[in-house]
C-alpha cells in the first residue's frame, strides 16, 4: 500500500505530462492574451476618466499590468515552453463592455467612471478567478516556483480591485448618484 507521500508524488509526476500540464499550458496563454489586451485598453479608460483619482489609478494599473505580462512570460520560460497568446474571449467580451460604457455616458460625469469602475472590477475579478486557479493547478503539478509567481501577480489583481473599491466608496457612486 502507498503512502500519502508516495501517491503524491506518483500523482505529481502524471500532472507533469498530462492533459492537465497541457490544460494549464492553455489557460496560461488566455491570461497572457487577456493581460496583453488589458494593457492596450488601460489608457483608453484613463483618458475616459473624469477623477484624476481614477485616472491615476487606471495609470498605475498600466505599469503593473505591463510587469504582469513580463511575469507571465517569466512562468512561460518555468513552464518550458515559448509565450504564446490564445485569444480571451471573456476578456474581449468585458473591454468591449468597458468600450461601451464610455460610448454611453456623458463625457467629464461621475456616472462615466462610476460605470469604468464597474467594468474594471469585472476584469479584475475575472483575474483573479483565473489567477486564483492557476496558482492551485500549478501547486498539485508540483510548480512550485510557477505557483509563487502567479500567486504575486493574484495579490497585486486583488490590491487593484481595492483601490477601485475605493474610489468608488471614496465619491465616485455619490456623486454620480447626484448628477
Amino acid at each position: 500500500m502507498e503512502t500519502k507521500s508516495q501517491t503524491k508524488k506518483s500523482t505529481t509526476q502524471k500532472i507533469e505530462s498530462s492533459e492537465f500540464r497541457e490544460f494549464f499550458i492553455d489557460q496560461l496563454k488566455d491570461i497572457y492574451w487577456a493581460e496583453k489586451a488589458l494593457h492596450k485598453a488601460l489608457p483608453k479608460l484613463m483618458k475616459a476618466s473624469t477623477s484624476k483619482k481614477l485616472a491615476k489609478a487606471f495609470e498605475k494599473h498600466t505599469k503593473e499590468t505591463e510587469e504582469q505580462i513580463g511575469m507571465v512570460e517569466q512562468v512561460f520560460e518555468m513552464m518550458g515552453k515559448k509565450a504564446q497568446a490564445k485569444k480571451c474571449e471573456a476578456m474581449e467580451g468585458l473591454l468591449n463592455e468597458a468600450t461601451s460604457v464610455i460610448e454611453d455616458t456623458e463625457t467629464d460625469t461621475y456616472t462615466r467612471d462610476a460605470g469604468l469602475i464597474l467594468a474594471a472590477q469585472k476584469v479584475e475579478h475575472y483575474e483573479i478567478a483565473s489567477y486564483g486557479t492557476l496558482v492551485i493547478f500549478a501547486k498539485h503539478m508540483g510548480e512550485n516556483q510557477v505557483a509563487k509567481l502567479l500567486q504575486k501577480i493574484l495579490d497585486n489583481e486583488k490590491k487593484t480591485d481595492v483601490t477601485l473599491t475605493e474610489v468608488a466608496e471614496g465619491y465616485v457612486n455619490e456623486r454620480a448618484a447626484m448628477e
